[in-house]
């Protein structure tokens, strides 16, 4: 392989997005974004959509990516809470911008699939 080829994972922006893509992984950086600290528990009743398999899955995923931290409690039942690392509170504001867009285009979208709605009213 030419040194000067280089592959796609060694591009460091893909490497990042591959750490928050997937289904739910987003959400849940988000959810831990407003809420500083939530127990399992509570980040399963904030998402009715997902299995406690795939939760655990992505919060390992994340804990593992160094985004997210875990915390148990020795008590009966175990008490575990999540919270984001100080790398995982870095992504807050590169999410909220990535989220300001998607809005802005999901507008944009609707305008063009309706171009009477805008007229109707103004």
């Amino acid at each position: 392989m030419d040194e000067t080829t280089q592959r796609h994972d060694d591009c460091p922006v893909d490497r990042l997005l591959n750490q928050i893509s997937g289904p739910w992984t987003t959400y849940i950086l988000w959810l831990l974004g407003q809420n500083a600290v939530l127990r399992f528990g509570e980040l399963r009743a904030a998402m009715p959509g997902i299995s406690p398999k795939v939760l655990t899955e992505r919060l390992r995923r994340l804990e593992g990516d160094g985004l997210v931290s875990r915390e148990q409690r020795p008590t009966i039942p175990p008490q575990v809470y999540y919270r984001l690392t100080a790398r995982g509170a870095e992504l807050r504001t590169i999410l909220d911008d990535i989220g300001a867009t998607a809005l802005r285009w999901a507008a944009e979208d609707e305008a063009r699939a309706n171009p009477g709605a805008q007229a109707r009213e103004a």
